[in-house]
């Protein structure tokens, strides 16, 4: 006799998630002079005191992180006066591997096909856990490039898009003149070539030139 037993429809597994920000800590590599990671703690569980409590400094450009316009141009908006609808959303990884000192328009030219509106390349095989001052930057011609197909957001997997010694900064210069946002120090070590969706909120901090993000990919569903 057939099973009268109600079917119940079997649960659907949760999109991947991955974490592409690296662990911030004292020893997390930073530019030379900026201010590192330092917890303190100011209230310990105890008798009579029912709570951990600490407190922590550090520049926001450490670890995973958005550069708000402020940073690289007077007058200009600090991160917590930024819109947050371009940190959320369709996502592009474009594997650049052994892209240096500069990652061109020809290393993005094979994944060009309907951008989405925001674009990490990937230009290392492993992200540096020390400081590396010879790490690969955007080309300036590659985010006018970008912008010029729609893209609102860039990302990188190292400290910045400009080289470490450069004092025009045009690569930041081509973001302010895209009004085109911005995430580095990105984690993308495992992560496949492809689309996916990007939630990389930075905090509402008053009158920062950047902040640091808690940055993932999320698997797209059908």
């Amino acid at each position: 006799m057939p099973s009268t037993a109600p079917s119940h429809p079997r649960p659907q597994a949760s999109p991947r998630l991955w974490d592409i920000s690296p662990l911030v800590a004292p020893d997390a590599p930073i530019f030379p002079g900026d201010e590192p990671y330092r917890l303190a703690w100011t209230a310990r569980l105890a008798p009579g005191c029912p709570v951990n409590l600490s407190a922590i400094t550090l520049s926001p450009h450490v670890g995973a992180h958005a550069d708000a316009p402020l940073h690289y141009a007077n007058d200009a908006p600090a991160i917590a006066e930024v819109p947050l609808d371009a940190y959320l959303g369709p996502c592009r990884v474009i594997h650049a591997l052994g892209a240096a000192p500069l990652v061109t328009v020809e290393h993005l030219r094979h994944a060009e096909a309907a951008l989405p509106p925001r674009v990490l390349v990937r230009c290392c095989e492993k992200a540096d856990t020390v400081w590396n001052p010879a790490f690969t930057a955007y080309a300036p011609e590659a985010i006018e490039w970008l912008a010029a197909r729609g893209v609102r957001l860039i990302g990188i997997d190292t400290p910045s898009v400009d080289p470490a010694d450069s004092k025009a900064l045009d690569s930041h210069q081509q973001l302010r003149r895209h009004d085109l946002r911005v995430l580095e120090n990105l984690v993308l070590d495992d992560v496949p070539e492809g689309d996916y969706e990007l939630i990389a909120l930075p905090l509402k901090l008053q009158g920062a030139c950047a902040s640091p993000v808690r940055a993932i990919l999320r698997e797209l569903t059908p």
